[in-house]
């Protein structure tokens, strides 16, 4: 297992809406993406691209969302997760839980329509850390 690069930083926001507009007048980001739901996740999601990365606005969908409980910490919303690519998401996985770090729930297809797993923050020096098979399109 190999650190692929960043291909995002997760950033929760009560308000997509007002979030896209923060990016596109104050940081005056020029490409932003149209938001859509990722129902099995429970939130809906837009992406904001940047020179070097990506930003993932991240709302919750309902009140079952898991940001539902990050949001109530912290109401103005923030950073949520980083999200480095790998090659191989079943090699990276049988990594992590070889070196005992806490995966939080099974590999699923994430925002760019690849497998996905979140390893706990306490596992990875505080913070929440999505890691994700390479999408064919970054390279």
């Amino acid at each position: 297992m190999k650190l692929g690069r960043l291909n995002h930083v997760g950033v929760a926001t009560p308000s997509i809406e007002s979030s896209i507009a923060h990016y596109r007048e104050t940081m005056r980001a020029e490409v932003i993406r149209e938001p859509f739901d990722l129902p099995e996740q429970k939130v809906k999601v837009c992406f904001v691209d940047t020179p070097n990365s990506q930003i993932e606005l991240i709302e919750p969908l309902g009140e079952d969302s898991p940001l539902t409980n990050f949001l109530a910490k912290n109401p103005l919303g923030g950073q949520h997760h980083l999200c480095f690519e790998v090659p191989d998401i079943d090699e990276a996985r049988a990594y992590f839980e070889g070196k005992g770090k806490r995966i939080l729930g099974p590999t699923r297809i994430g925002a760019h329509g690849t497998p996905i797993f979140f390893l706990h923050p306490k596992d990875m020096e505080g913070v929440l850390t999505e890691i994700m098979e390479s999408p064919r399109q970054a390279h």
